[in-house]
């Protein structure tokens, strides 16, 4: 099958897990026989092959392509309502489609690539299937927070600004969520009407670790947090946890990753310096092989929660927050634990535990071993070609419901 995939951020391009999800996808769905092309936005218009996947890189189709960099007001807010339905970016994917000529468009994320490639493909009979990484779609964050506090559905402001989107979303064919709660949240709200609902999680290459963990006796438990050091992602309850366990001498605490701004720097000052270490950016084939558990205490709503299912292959357990998709992936007593988010009390309980109990560390990491095999691409690959093929059979839909949009 001919498939045009659509990324909304792309290696060698790193920012968040979103890059890596969709280089991923792309080795997946090559790896299982399809011929692939990748059409991603950046700094300047070009063709190549990116780690054997062939991409062609777009100029920007908005003001910008970048919107982690600072901007003037006026700009967000012409970006963001560009966002809505971009003329240019649907002239610029009815042309790829014609060039390419694909079974099937498959959009993973939408920013800068935008909702307008639903309508192109529409128009042009061609099946879509989307992929969700974050909430954008409903929220002009990505996040659905308001300072610390997660929203229960999208505001005045973030419906207002998401008009477009929701109504180019009845042109979608097949939507892909990697957990059940990044699908419910979306068509709970009226997104993706038509659209097949499917839930196939993000996928780890392969199984990191040949065997379980052996129960770590005589040394101290290495409990670890490996992310971006942002509220949101919750380390600073770790931290308190900490400072809670921190008269006992059978617990260390490695800290990797990095970030901006004055909660940042005020972290290395929240942890318990005796029994902590930071290790600034790692790599976590690196950073996992150092830690005997893996602590995820987000306070945001994850949509799924990467760096969790990366654990499981490597054999390392996990303590989660229940925030978002966190739960449909941590099997409490099976591959780890899950707290209530933002619990440092009943994150301490769960971490001395683990510490007082070293066998159970040791049945919870063949438990994630175990669960890392449901994530490995021969599984995944089923799941997106059963998919794919119903969506392909699909092929031929009337173009009439475009008529009016721009040409």
């Amino acid at each position: 099958m001919r498939i045009l995939m659509a990324a909304a951020a792309f290696p060698p391009f790193m920012d968040g897990g979103g890059p890596v999800s969709a280089m991923l996808v792309a080795k997946l769905l090559t790896g299982a026989g399809h011929e692939l092309r990748v059409l991603n936005v950046a700094d300047e218009a070009k063709d190549e092959v990116f780690d054997g996947i062939p991409v062609r890189r777009l100029s920007t189709l908005n003001l910008y392509w970048n919107y982690r960099v600072p901007r003037p007001a006026w700009k967000k807010a012409a970006w963001h309502a560009l966002e809505n339905f971009n003329p240019r970016a649907y002239a610029a994917m009815r042309r790829e489609i014609r060039d390419f000529s694909p079974d099937l468009v498959v959009t993973d994320s939408i920013e800068n690539v935008n909702v307008a490639t639903w309508a192109a493909a529409r128009g042009a009979g061609i099946p879509v299937c989307h992929i969700l990484r974050s909430t954008f779609l409903l929220c002009w964050k990505g996040s659905m927070m308001k300072g610390d506090r997660n929203c229960a559905g999208a505001c005045t402001s973030c419906k207002a600004t998401s008009i477009g989107k929701k109504a180019m979303s009845r042109f979608v064919d097949g939507v892909v969520g990697e957990t059940d709660f990044i699908i419910a949240r979306h068509t709970d709200a009226g997104y993706f009407p038509h659209a097949e609902r499917r839930r196939i999680p993000g996928v780890v290459p392969r199984l990191m670790a040949s065997a379980p963990r052996s129960a770590a006796v005589g040394r101290p438990l290495n409990v670890g947090f490996i992310g971006v050091h942002t509220p949101m992602k919750g380390p600073h309850v770790l931290a308190e946890a900490a400072r809670a366990l921190a008269g006992r001498a059978d617990l260390r605490f490695l800290v990797a990753g990095s970030g901006q701004g004055d909660y940042a720097a005020s972290l290395g000052a929240a942890f318990p310096a005796a029994t902590t270490r930071f290790l600034g950016w790692t790599d976590p084939n690196d950073f996992f092989p150092q830690i005997d558990v893996l602590v995820v205490p987000s306070l945001f709503q994850e949509p799924f929660g990467r760096v969790i299912v990366e654990a499981f292959a490597h054999g390392v357990p996990v303590i989660g927050a229940r925030s978002g998709g966190i739960g449909e992936t941590i099997e409490d007593g099976a591959n780890g634990l899950s707290v209530p988010p933002g619990d440092a009390s009943a994150l301490a309980a769960a971490i001395a535990r683990l510490a007082d109990d070293r066998e159970v560390v040791a049945r919870f990491s063949a438990g994630a071993l175990s669960s890392a095999r449901r994530y490995l691409p021969p599984v995944l690959a089923a799941s997106y070609g059963e998919l794919f093929d119903r969506l392909v059979g699909r092929r031929g839909i009337p173009a009439l419901a475009t008529q009016g949009l721009s040409r």
